[in-house]
């Protein structure tokens, strides 16, 4: 390129650029205010009420509403059932993203679309579904009736409920970074001789580990947090398949309002916690892909 053609090149994209972010102070005064402004409104004064009517009777109070048996039942249930949904969507998620990431066949995109199906259907339709089902008057109703085996209204619907409603979160969160890293390693790794399971141990699952535990994160939260789905299929009963928030709206009901705020300051915990594992594992991320891409710029 010569001089004068260098010259005669107008720097568009550095104009546009500079257009684009060269605001007023007043203008990204009014921008970030409005963002906190609503941020503040929405969640900030709804989580401090939360804690407020929590404790506003005492600790006492706060400790016996937690001590209470209903309450320990609900957290129990709670626990068993993301204990329980969680490694299954775990895995669920891996082999789904693994074949929707890796491989071609015939399918592919109707599993793509069964994986998204939870976002799309209301919780609470997915347990009605469950209901007509499994459930006493459902189609498979009589057979489960006749070997004695109960799903609907005991915890194995709760924790179908629950399945349900949380198997896209690891899925979605791992196929779209998986299809980004492409085939190149695996193969790579197989043509020196490694088995598939030294493949995904030692090449697949250091690649994926931050998104893995993203999605495991999201998932868990769901799960503890379920209310719709979980609500038709569980039947409402006190210290059986009352699951935390279940127990909240039934103290809510009974004008027992201390010791609901109570319970709910635990799911309340449980976003602040998953929030601050969230950002933690963005911040690994981003610092991962400095390391690896100096030209990126780290914020």
């Amino acid at each position: 390129m010569s001089a004068s053609t260098a010259v005669a090149r107008p720097p568009f994209a550095v104009e546009v650029k500079v257009r684009a972010t060269d605001e007023s102070a007043l203008v990204k005064g009014l921008l970030i205010g409005t963002a906190l402004a609503f941020l503040t409104v929405l969640l900030v004064l709804p989580l401090a009420a939360v804690f407020y009517e929590a404790l506003r009777k005492g600790l006492g109070t706060y400790a016996a509403a937690l001590a209470a048996p209903d309450a320990l039942a609900a957290i129990r249930l709670t626990l068993l059932t993301a204990a329980i949904a969680v490694p299954a969507n775990l895995v669920f998620g891996v082999a789904a993203a693994w074949a929707i990431a890796k491989f071609d066949f015939p399918g592919r995109q109707v599993l793509i679309t069964l994986i998204d199906l939870p976002f799309s259907v209301s919780p609470v339709v997915a347990g009605l579904i469950y209901v007509l089902v499994l459930g006493a008057q459902g189609w498979l109703g009589p057979w489960l009736a006749a070997h004695d085996a109960r799903v609907i209204f005991a915890v194995p619907g709760i924790v179908l409920a629950s399945v349900f409603v949380t198997f896209p979160f690891v899925a979605r969160e791992l196929v779209p970074l998986m299809q980004a890293q492409g085939t190149e390693e695996e193969e790579a790794a197989l043509t020196l001789g490694a088995s598939g399971w030294q493949t995904f141990r030692r090449v697949t699952l250091p690649n994926i580990k931050w998104g893995l535990l993203y999605g495991v994160i999201l998932c868990n939260a769901r799960a503890m947090g379920e209310f719709g789905a979980v609500s038709v299929v569980s039947g409402h009963i006190r210290g059986q398949t009352n699951t935390v928030p279940l127990h909240v709206e039934i103290l809510y009901n009974e004008y027992q309002v201390a010791a609901a705020f109570a319970v709910a300051s635990l799911l309340a915990l449980l976003a602040l916690i998953t929030l601050g594992l969230k950002s933690s594992i963005e911040w690994r991320t981003r610092r991962e892909r400095v390391a690896l891409s100096p030209e990126v710029p780290y914020r």
